[in-house]
Protein backbone atom coordinates (compact mmCIF):
# COMPACT_ATOMS: atom_id res chain seq x y z
CA UNK A 1 0.00 0.00 0.00
CA UNK A 2 1.42 3.47 -1.33
CA UNK A 3 0.98 6.91 0.48
CA UNK A 4 1.13 9.38 -2.61
CA UNK A 5 1.60 13.58 -0.89
CA UNK A 6 2.29 15.02 -4.52
CA UNK A 7 2.93 18.48 -5.33
CA UNK A 8 3.91 20.60 -8.52
CA UNK A 9 5.75 23.59 -9.04
CA UNK A 10 5.40 26.54 -6.80
CA UNK A 11 3.31 29.40 -7.73
CA UNK A 12 2.73 31.75 -5.39
CA UNK A 13 -0.74 33.53 -6.07
CA UNK A 14 -2.50 29.93 -6.98
CA UNK A 15 -4.88 28.64 -4.65
CA UNK A 16 -3.20 25.51 -2.87
CA UNK A 17 -4.34 21.66 -2.88
CA UNK A 18 -3.19 19.71 -0.58
CA UNK A 19 -3.63 16.11 -1.95
CA UNK A 20 -2.94 12.67 -0.37
CA UNK A 21 -3.26 9.22 -2.72
CA UNK A 22 -3.61 5.97 -1.05
CA UNK A 23 -4.32 2.44 -1.91
CA UNK A 24 -3.33 0.86 -5.16
CA UNK A 25 -2.05 1.74 -8.39
CA UNK A 26 -5.98 1.92 -9.71
CA UNK A 27 -6.23 4.12 -7.36
CA UNK A 28 -2.63 6.31 -8.12
CA UNK A 29 -4.23 6.79 -11.86
CA UNK A 30 -7.43 8.13 -10.27
CA UNK A 31 -4.96 10.47 -8.61
CA UNK A 32 -3.50 11.52 -11.89
CA UNK A 33 -6.50 12.92 -13.58
CA UNK A 34 -7.61 14.75 -10.83
CA UNK A 35 -3.98 16.26 -10.10
CA UNK A 36 -4.19 17.18 -14.18
CA UNK A 37 -7.18 18.89 -13.51
CA UNK A 38 -6.13 21.05 -11.14
CA UNK A 39 -2.79 21.53 -12.63
CA UNK A 40 -4.19 22.71 -16.26
CA UNK A 41 -7.05 24.97 -14.30
CA UNK A 42 -3.89 26.63 -12.22
CA UNK A 43 -4.35 25.24 -8.79
CA UNK A 44 -1.40 24.56 -6.91
CA UNK A 45 -0.86 21.00 -4.92
CA UNK A 46 1.09 21.01 -1.89
CA UNK A 47 3.05 18.77 0.31
CA UNK A 48 1.02 19.82 3.95
CA UNK A 49 -2.04 19.56 5.03
CA UNK A 50 -1.57 23.56 7.09
CA UNK A 51 -0.34 25.13 4.24
CA UNK A 52 -3.03 24.38 1.82
CA UNK A 53 -6.62 26.04 1.36
CA UNK A 54 -7.92 22.29 1.28
CA UNK A 55 -7.45 19.30 1.24
CA UNK A 56 -8.31 16.14 -1.32
CA UNK A 57 -7.88 12.48 0.21
CA UNK A 58 -7.92 9.77 -2.03
CA UNK A 59 -9.24 6.70 0.09
CA UNK A 60 -9.12 3.04 -0.01
CA UNK A 61 -11.22 0.90 1.51
CA UNK A 62 -10.18 -2.95 0.88
CA UNK A 63 -9.39 -4.02 4.32
CA UNK A 64 -9.54 -3.17 7.40
CA UNK A 65 -6.17 -1.76 7.83
CA UNK A 66 -6.28 0.48 4.35
CA UNK A 67 -10.03 1.64 6.46
CA UNK A 68 -8.32 2.66 9.24
CA UNK A 69 -5.57 4.44 7.27
CA UNK A 70 -8.25 6.33 5.12
CA UNK A 71 -10.27 7.29 8.06
CA UNK A 72 -6.91 8.70 10.07
CA UNK A 73 -5.29 10.14 7.45
CA UNK A 74 -8.84 12.26 7.21
CA UNK A 75 -8.88 12.68 10.57
CA UNK A 76 -4.93 14.11 10.48
CA UNK A 77 -6.03 16.17 7.51
CA UNK A 78 -9.36 17.31 9.09
CA UNK A 79 -7.11 18.51 12.76
CA UNK A 80 -4.21 20.31 10.41
CA UNK A 81 -6.73 21.81 7.89
CA UNK A 82 -10.22 21.54 8.40
CA UNK A 83 -11.35 21.43 4.70
CA UNK A 84 -11.38 18.38 3.73
CA UNK A 85 -12.39 16.47 0.28
CA UNK A 86 -12.79 12.91 0.11
CA UNK A 87 -13.05 10.91 -2.88
CA UNK A 88 -11.91 7.13 -3.31
CA UNK A 89 -13.18 3.57 -2.80
CA UNK A 90 -13.47 4.70 1.01
CA UNK A 91 -16.07 7.06 -0.20
CA UNK A 92 -18.36 4.87 -1.50
CA UNK A 93 -18.40 1.94 1.55
CA UNK A 94 -21.48 2.20 3.82
CA UNK A 95 -21.16 1.95 7.51
CA UNK A 96 -24.02 0.43 9.91
CA UNK A 97 -27.43 1.30 9.40
CA UNK A 98 -26.43 1.61 5.66
CA UNK A 99 -25.14 5.48 6.25
CA UNK A 100 -21.53 6.83 4.25
CA UNK A 101 -19.04 5.53 6.85
CA UNK A 102 -16.21 8.68 5.91
CA UNK A 103 -19.80 11.22 6.67
CA UNK A 104 -20.43 8.49 9.94
CA UNK A 105 -17.01 9.01 11.13
CA UNK A 106 -15.71 12.59 10.31
CA UNK A 107 -19.10 14.35 9.82
CA UNK A 108 -17.24 17.24 8.91
CA UNK A 109 -15.82 16.89 5.68
CA UNK A 110 -16.40 19.20 2.91
CA UNK A 111 -17.69 16.19 -0.02
CA UNK A 112 -17.31 12.46 -0.42
CA UNK A 113 -17.03 10.60 -3.85
CA UNK A 114 -16.55 7.35 -5.20
CA UNK A 115 -14.00 6.06 -7.06
CA UNK A 116 -13.16 7.33 -10.52
CA UNK A 117 -15.25 10.44 -9.94
CA UNK A 118 -13.30 13.41 -10.84
CA UNK A 119 -15.49 15.73 -12.04
CA UNK A 120 -16.98 15.54 -8.87
CA UNK A 121 -14.47 15.99 -6.84
CA UNK A 122 -13.21 19.01 -8.94
CA UNK A 123 -17.16 20.69 -8.43
CA UNK A 124 -16.24 20.24 -4.93
CA UNK A 125 -13.58 21.82 -5.01
CA UNK A 126 -14.90 24.73 -7.66
CA UNK A 127 -17.74 24.80 -4.95
CA UNK A 128 -14.64 25.44 -1.83
CA UNK A 129 -12.03 27.19 -3.24
CA UNK A 130 -13.05 29.16 -7.23
CA UNK A 131 -10.87 28.17 -10.04
CA UNK A 132 -7.94 30.74 -10.83
CA UNK A 133 -7.99 29.80 -14.64
CA UNK A 134 -9.90 28.28 -17.12
CA UNK A 135 -7.56 26.99 -20.17
CA UNK A 136 -10.47 27.68 -22.96
CA UNK A 137 -12.83 31.20 -21.24
CA UNK A 138 -9.21 32.79 -20.55
CA UNK A 139 -8.36 32.48 -23.84
CA UNK A 140 -11.45 33.88 -25.37
CA UNK A 141 -11.08 37.94 -26.89
CA UNK A 142 -12.80 40.34 -24.61
CA UNK A 143 -14.35 38.34 -22.46
CA UNK A 144 -15.02 38.24 -19.07
CA UNK A 145 -13.36 35.15 -17.92
CA UNK A 146 -15.83 32.33 -16.85
CA UNK A 147 -18.31 35.16 -17.40
CA UNK A 148 -17.69 35.06 -21.29
CA UNK A 149 -18.56 37.22 -23.97
CA UNK A 150 -20.85 40.19 -23.18
CA UNK A 151 -23.24 41.81 -25.88
CA UNK A 152 -23.91 45.35 -23.48
CA UNK A 153 -21.23 47.57 -23.39
CA UNK A 154 -18.43 46.95 -20.53
CA UNK A 155 -19.44 48.84 -17.82
CA UNK A 156 -22.65 47.18 -16.82
CA UNK A 157 -23.64 43.51 -17.30
CA UNK A 158 -26.44 41.47 -16.57
CA UNK A 159 -26.72 38.16 -14.55
CA UNK A 160 -29.19 35.31 -14.98
CA UNK A 161 -29.47 33.75 -11.81
CA UNK A 162 -32.40 30.99 -12.87
CA UNK A 163 -34.36 29.76 -15.51
CA UNK A 164 -38.10 28.86 -16.03
CA UNK A 165 -40.79 29.71 -13.51
CA UNK A 166 -43.38 27.44 -11.38
CA UNK A 167 -46.50 30.58 -12.07
CA UNK A 168 -48.89 29.79 -14.17
CA UNK A 169 -49.98 33.68 -15.29
CA UNK A 170 -53.15 33.21 -17.96
CA UNK A 171 -51.67 35.44 -20.09
CA UNK A 172 -48.28 34.50 -20.03
CA UNK A 173 -46.58 30.68 -22.33
CA UNK A 174 -43.23 31.19 -20.72
CA UNK A 175 -42.99 28.17 -18.42
CA UNK A 176 -44.25 26.05 -21.50
CA UNK A 177 -40.68 27.35 -23.23
CA UNK A 178 -38.23 27.40 -20.45
CA UNK A 179 -39.80 24.59 -18.03
CA UNK A 180 -40.35 25.47 -14.17
CA UNK A 181 -37.64 27.38 -12.00
CA UNK A 182 -34.41 26.16 -12.10
CA UNK A 183 -31.93 27.95 -9.59
CA UNK A 184 -28.00 28.47 -10.79
CA UNK A 185 -26.21 27.43 -7.82
CA UNK A 186 -25.00 30.59 -5.88
CA UNK A 187 -21.33 30.04 -5.98
CA UNK A 188 -21.05 29.89 -9.97
CA UNK A 189 -23.62 33.11 -9.57
CA UNK A 190 -21.13 34.64 -7.62
CA UNK A 191 -18.30 33.12 -9.52
CA UNK A 192 -19.96 35.04 -12.37
CA UNK A 193 -20.22 38.20 -10.82
CA UNK A 194 -16.79 38.50 -9.42
CA UNK A 195 -15.50 37.68 -13.08
CA UNK A 196 -17.60 40.84 -14.48
CA UNK A 197 -16.68 43.40 -11.55
CA UNK A 198 -12.68 42.06 -11.92
CA UNK A 199 -13.49 42.85 -15.97
CA UNK A 200 -14.70 46.70 -14.83
CA UNK A 201 -18.20 45.86 -14.99
CA UNK A 202 -19.51 48.96 -12.84
CA UNK A 203 -22.86 48.08 -12.88
CA UNK A 204 -24.60 43.95 -12.33
CA UNK A 205 -28.53 43.67 -13.35
CA UNK A 206 -29.84 40.67 -11.38
CA UNK A 207 -32.45 38.94 -13.68
CA UNK A 208 -34.57 36.07 -13.82
CA UNK A 209 -38.06 34.92 -14.93
CA UNK A 210 -38.94 35.28 -11.25
CA UNK A 211 -35.98 36.67 -8.92
CA UNK A 212 -37.99 36.73 -5.88
CA UNK A 213 -37.90 33.24 -5.31
CA UNK A 214 -34.56 32.36 -6.27
CA UNK A 215 -33.32 28.81 -4.36
CA UNK A 216 -37.10 27.77 -4.04
CA UNK A 217 -37.11 24.77 -6.22
CA UNK A 218 -33.57 23.43 -4.26
CA UNK A 219 -35.11 24.46 -0.98
CA UNK A 220 -32.92 26.98 -0.14
CA UNK A 221 -29.94 24.42 0.01
CA UNK A 222 -26.70 25.45 1.59
CA UNK A 223 -23.64 26.31 -1.46
CA UNK A 224 -20.19 27.56 -1.12
CA UNK A 225 -18.63 30.27 -2.02
CA UNK A 226 -14.38 31.22 -1.20
CA UNK A 227 -14.87 27.69 0.88
CA UNK A 228 -18.13 29.44 3.01
CA UNK A 229 -21.42 27.98 3.21
CA UNK A 230 -24.11 30.45 1.98
CA UNK A 231 -27.78 29.97 1.28
CA UNK A 232 -29.00 29.67 -1.69
CA UNK A 233 -31.97 32.73 -1.59
CA UNK A 234 -32.28 36.16 -3.08
CA UNK A 235 -31.45 37.93 0.74
CA UNK A 236 -28.02 35.78 1.01
CA UNK A 237 -27.59 36.19 -2.99
CA UNK A 238 -28.24 40.07 -2.25
CA UNK A 239 -26.19 40.63 0.48
CA UNK A 240 -22.96 38.29 -1.20
CA UNK A 241 -23.24 40.58 -4.03
CA UNK A 242 -23.47 44.07 -2.61
CA UNK A 243 -20.59 43.38 -0.70
CA UNK A 244 -18.71 42.33 -3.45
CA UNK A 245 -19.95 44.83 -5.23
CA UNK A 246 -18.51 47.55 -2.74
CA UNK A 247 -15.47 46.38 -3.03
CA UNK A 248 -15.12 47.07 -6.62
CA UNK A 249 -17.14 50.64 -6.42
CA UNK A 250 -20.22 49.42 -7.91
CA UNK A 251 -23.86 49.22 -8.68
CA UNK A 252 -26.34 45.95 -7.86
CA UNK A 253 -29.74 46.37 -9.70
CA UNK A 254 -32.70 44.03 -8.60
CA UNK A 255 -34.81 42.91 -11.82
CA UNK A 256 -38.44 40.86 -12.08
CA UNK A 257 -39.08 40.91 -8.12
CA UNK A 258 -42.41 39.55 -7.43
CA UNK A 259 -44.10 40.91 -4.42
CA UNK A 260 -43.38 38.77 -1.84
CA UNK A 261 -43.11 39.42 2.11
CA UNK A 262 -39.43 38.17 1.54
CA UNK A 263 -38.93 40.46 -0.39
CA UNK A 264 -39.24 43.08 2.69
CA UNK A 265 -36.04 41.75 4.43
CA UNK A 266 -33.81 43.18 1.08
CA UNK A 267 -34.99 46.57 2.21
CA UNK A 268 -32.19 47.28 4.84
CA UNK A 269 -29.97 46.42 2.09
CA UNK A 270 -31.17 48.92 0.02
CA UNK A 271 -31.51 51.87 2.65
CA UNK A 272 -27.86 51.32 3.59
CA UNK A 273 -26.44 51.38 0.09
CA UNK A 274 -25.42 47.81 -0.45
CA UNK A 275 -27.25 47.21 -3.44
CA UNK A 276 -29.79 50.18 -5.60
CA UNK A 277 -32.66 51.37 -3.72
CA UNK A 278 -34.53 49.96 -7.27
CA UNK A 279 -36.94 47.33 -7.41
CA UNK A 280 -38.52 46.66 -10.48
CA UNK A 281 -42.11 44.63 -9.84
CA UNK A 282 -44.30 42.94 -12.73
CA UNK A 283 -47.23 43.82 -10.77
CA UNK A 284 -49.14 43.72 -14.22
CA UNK A 285 -52.58 44.79 -12.32
CA UNK A 286 -54.02 46.16 -9.26
CA UNK A 287 -57.83 44.66 -8.82
CA UNK A 288 -58.08 41.65 -6.94
CA UNK A 289 -60.83 40.45 -9.43
CA UNK A 290 -58.22 40.88 -12.16
CA UNK A 291 -55.49 39.78 -10.49
CA UNK A 292 -57.02 36.56 -10.00
CA UNK A 293 -58.32 35.81 -13.67
CA UNK A 294 -54.53 37.00 -14.56
CA UNK A 295 -53.33 33.92 -11.74
CA UNK A 296 -50.90 36.47 -10.00
CA UNK A 297 -49.01 35.48 -6.61
CA UNK A 298 -50.88 38.83 -4.74
CA UNK A 299 -53.60 40.63 -4.55
CA UNK A 300 -53.83 44.42 -5.17
CA UNK A 301 -54.41 45.49 -1.58
CA UNK A 302 -51.34 43.52 -0.39
CA UNK A 303 -49.13 44.84 -3.46
CA UNK A 304 -50.46 48.47 -1.79
CA UNK A 305 -49.22 47.60 1.55
CA UNK A 306 -46.09 46.65 0.14
CA UNK A 307 -45.07 49.27 -1.23
CA UNK A 308 -46.02 51.74 1.20
CA UNK A 309 -44.14 49.79 3.81
CA UNK A 310 -40.89 49.44 1.57
CA UNK A 311 -41.10 53.40 1.15
CA UNK A 312 -41.01 53.60 4.80
CA UNK A 313 -38.32 51.80 5.11
CA UNK A 314 -36.13 52.99 2.65
CA UNK A 315 -37.31 56.50 1.67
CA UNK A 316 -35.29 56.75 -2.10
CA UNK A 317 -36.98 53.49 -2.93
CA UNK A 318 -37.71 53.92 -6.78
CA UNK A 319 -40.23 51.21 -8.26
CA UNK A 320 -40.62 50.11 -11.83
CA UNK A 321 -43.12 47.75 -13.12
CA UNK A 322 -45.44 46.58 -16.17
CA UNK A 323 -49.12 47.11 -16.42
CA UNK A 324 -51.21 45.53 -18.54
CA UNK A 325 -54.54 47.31 -19.87
CA UNK A 326 -57.92 45.69 -21.14
CA UNK A 327 -57.55 42.11 -19.57
CA UNK A 328 -59.92 40.01 -21.31
CA UNK A 329 -63.32 40.99 -18.78
CA UNK A 330 -61.42 44.09 -17.37
CA UNK A 331 -64.48 46.38 -16.15
CA UNK A 332 -64.42 50.47 -16.54
CA UNK A 333 -64.34 50.30 -12.97
CA UNK A 334 -61.11 48.13 -12.83
CA UNK A 335 -59.50 50.45 -14.96
CA UNK A 336 -59.79 53.21 -12.77
CA UNK A 337 -58.74 51.07 -9.72
CA UNK A 338 -55.71 50.63 -11.83
CA UNK A 339 -55.09 54.38 -12.42
CA UNK A 340 -55.74 55.39 -8.59
CA UNK A 341 -53.11 52.50 -7.76
CA UNK A 342 -50.42 53.74 -9.90
CA UNK A 343 -51.35 57.93 -8.46
CA UNK A 344 -51.48 56.37 -5.08
CA UNK A 345 -48.34 54.03 -5.01
CA UNK A 346 -46.63 56.88 -6.62
CA UNK A 347 -44.76 54.23 -9.47
CA UNK A 348 -41.66 56.08 -10.58
CA UNK A 349 -41.22 54.16 -13.97
CA UNK A 350 -44.16 52.42 -15.39
CA UNK A 351 -45.02 50.25 -18.61
CA UNK A 352 -47.80 49.23 -19.88
CA UNK A 353 -48.98 47.11 -23.07
CA UNK A 354 -52.69 46.68 -24.47
CA UNK A 355 -53.40 43.11 -23.56
CA UNK A 356 -52.37 40.98 -27.01
CA UNK A 357 -53.65 37.21 -27.40
CA UNK A 358 -51.06 35.10 -27.16
CA UNK A 359 -51.29 31.84 -28.98
CA UNK A 360 -51.34 29.01 -26.19
CA UNK A 361 -52.11 31.63 -22.91
CA UNK A 362 -54.73 30.42 -21.09
CA UNK A 363 -56.29 33.80 -20.89
CA UNK A 364 -57.21 33.49 -24.48
CA UNK A 365 -60.58 31.31 -23.30
CA UNK A 366 -61.63 34.05 -20.87
CA UNK A 367 -65.26 35.60 -21.59
CA UNK A 368 -65.20 39.28 -22.14
CA UNK A 369 -62.48 39.82 -24.86
CA UNK A 370 -62.59 43.81 -25.49
CA UNK A 371 -62.18 45.32 -28.74
CA UNK A 372 -58.89 46.06 -29.39
CA UNK A 373 -59.42 49.86 -29.62
CA UNK A 374 -61.04 49.37 -26.23
CA UNK A 375 -57.89 47.99 -25.16
CA UNK A 376 -55.52 50.66 -26.77
CA UNK A 377 -57.29 53.31 -25.45
CA UNK A 378 -56.84 51.86 -22.09
CA UNK A 379 -53.00 52.05 -22.50
CA UNK A 380 -53.14 55.41 -23.80
CA UNK A 381 -54.64 56.70 -20.71
CA UNK A 382 -52.92 54.39 -18.70
CA UNK A 383 -49.22 56.38 -19.96
CA UNK A 384 -50.70 59.07 -19.10
CA UNK A 385 -51.14 58.90 -16.00
CA UNK A 386 -48.16 57.35 -15.46
CA UNK A 387 -45.87 59.72 -17.38
CA UNK A 388 -47.80 62.76 -14.87
CA UNK A 389 -46.86 60.52 -11.70
CA UNK A 390 -43.28 60.28 -13.05
CA UNK A 391 -42.77 63.67 -14.59
CA UNK A 392 -43.71 64.92 -10.78
CA UNK A 393 -41.26 63.08 -9.11
CA UNK A 394 -38.51 64.05 -11.24
CA UNK A 395 -39.71 67.26 -10.90
CA UNK A 396 -39.15 67.27 -7.50
CA UNK A 397 -35.27 65.63 -7.63
CA UNK A 398 -34.42 69.69 -9.48
CA UNK A 399 -31.56 70.68 -7.19
CA UNK A 400 -30.45 67.48 -5.50
CA UNK A 401 -26.77 65.84 -5.98
CA UNK A 402 -26.77 62.79 -7.79
CA UNK A 403 -23.94 60.03 -8.55
CA UNK A 404 -24.23 59.08 -12.55
CA UNK A 405 -22.90 56.43 -13.75
CA UNK A 406 -21.67 57.59 -17.17
CA UNK A 407 -23.00 55.86 -20.54
CA UNK A 408 -21.82 58.69 -23.17
CA UNK A 409 -19.45 61.07 -23.57
CA UNK A 410 -17.85 62.39 -26.92
CA UNK A 411 -14.38 63.61 -26.64
CA UNK A 412 -13.89 63.17 -22.73
CA UNK A 413 -17.51 65.10 -22.35
CA UNK A 414 -16.15 68.54 -22.65
CA UNK A 415 -19.35 69.32 -24.70
CA UNK A 416 -21.83 66.60 -22.15
CA UNK A 417 -22.74 63.48 -22.21
CA UNK A 418 -25.51 60.70 -21.38
CA UNK A 419 -25.50 58.97 -17.97
CA UNK A 420 -28.12 57.14 -15.65
CA UNK A 421 -28.97 57.31 -11.79
CA UNK A 422 -29.64 55.16 -9.56
CA UNK A 423 -33.26 55.37 -10.44
CA UNK A 424 -32.67 54.59 -14.11
CA UNK A 425 -32.21 51.03 -15.25
CA UNK A 426 -30.34 51.55 -19.26
CA UNK A 427 -32.38 50.71 -21.99
CA UNK A 428 -36.04 50.62 -20.32
CA UNK A 429 -35.87 54.26 -17.76
CA UNK A 430 -34.88 57.35 -18.69
CA UNK A 431 -31.26 58.96 -18.87
CA UNK A 432 -29.53 61.83 -17.12
CA UNK A 433 -28.17 64.53 -19.54
CA UNK A 434 -25.21 65.94 -18.63
CA UNK A 435 -24.49 69.35 -19.27
CA UNK A 436 -20.49 70.18 -20.38
CA UNK A 437 -18.69 70.88 -17.06
CA UNK A 438 -18.06 74.26 -15.38
CA UNK A 439 -14.74 73.12 -14.80
CA UNK A 440 -12.07 72.74 -17.56
CA UNK A 441 -10.11 70.16 -15.80
CA UNK A 442 -13.17 68.21 -15.32
CA UNK A 443 -13.45 65.33 -17.75
CA UNK A 444 -16.12 62.30 -18.11
CA UNK A 445 -15.29 58.65 -19.17
CA UNK A 446 -17.64 55.98 -20.12
CA UNK A 447 -18.00 53.15 -17.25
CA UNK A 448 -16.90 55.95 -14.60
CA UNK A 449 -19.29 57.56 -11.83
CA UNK A 450 -19.66 61.53 -12.05
CA UNK A 451 -21.59 63.92 -9.08
CA UNK A 452 -23.61 66.38 -10.73
CA UNK A 453 -26.82 68.23 -9.65
CA UNK A 454 -29.92 67.98 -10.87
CA UNK A 455 -31.30 71.30 -12.85
CA UNK A 456 -34.02 70.47 -14.46
CA UNK A 457 -36.89 67.76 -15.55
CA UNK A 458 -37.50 67.13 -19.29
CA UNK A 459 -40.09 64.43 -20.03
CA UNK A 460 -38.65 60.72 -18.67
CA UNK A 461 -34.85 62.50 -18.23
CA UNK A 462 -33.49 64.87 -16.13
CA UNK A 463 -30.68 67.46 -17.22
CA UNK A 464 -27.68 67.65 -14.73
CA UNK A 465 -24.18 69.81 -14.32
CA UNK A 466 -21.00 67.54 -13.46
CA UNK A 467 -19.03 69.05 -10.94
Amino acid sequence: MSNHLSANAPVSSAPKVGFVSLGCAKALTDSELILTQLSAEGYQTVKTFAGADLVIVNTCGFIDDAVKESLDTIGEALAENGKVIVTGCLGAKAGEGGDNLVRQMHPSVLAVTGPQATQEVMDAVHANLPKPHDPFADLVPNAFGVAGIKLTPRHYAYIKISEGCNHRCTFCIIPSMRGDLVSRPIGDVLKEAQALFEGGVKELLVISQDTSAYGVDVKYRTGFWNGKPIKTRLFELAQALGEMAQSYGAWVRLHYVYPYPSVDDILPLMASGLILPYLDVPFQHSHPEVLKRMKRPASGEKNMERILRWRQACPDMVVRSTFIAGFPGETEAEFEHLLDFVREAQVDRAGCFAYSPVKGAAANELGGMLPEVVREERRARFMAVAEEVSAAKLQRRVGATMQVLVDSAPGLGRKGGLGRSYADAPEIDGVVQLLPPEKISKTLRVGEFTKARIVAAQGHDLVAQPF
